[in-house]
């Protein structure tokens, strides 16, 4: 899956992941290829991408947006 985490100016993470993980008011929660349609607010929280063949990318944030389509996940921060 094709991954995107970014903000108004800065890509944070941009290319191919085997899973995502966050957490929304729900609690902690993991995107994985094919996974079905899905949109949340993410509270403060590690996201964490991993990458074939890259070391994970961890970031934390405190809130942010997360969007999940035919394979593509987006998360948009307001940093």
């Amino acid at each position: 899956m094709m991954v995107k985490v970014y903000s108004p100016f800065k890509t944070y993470f941009e290319g191919p992941a085997t899973s995502l993980s966050a957490a929304n008011d729900t609690g902690p929660f993991d995107i994985l290829p094919g996974h079905k349609n899905f949109m949340s607010l993410l509270k403060a929280c590690t996201v964490n991408v991993h990458a074939p063949q890259k070391p994970d990318f961890n970031l934390p944030i405190s809130h942010g947006v997360m969007h999940v389509k035919a394979d593509q996940v987006t998360v948009f921060l307001d940093v």
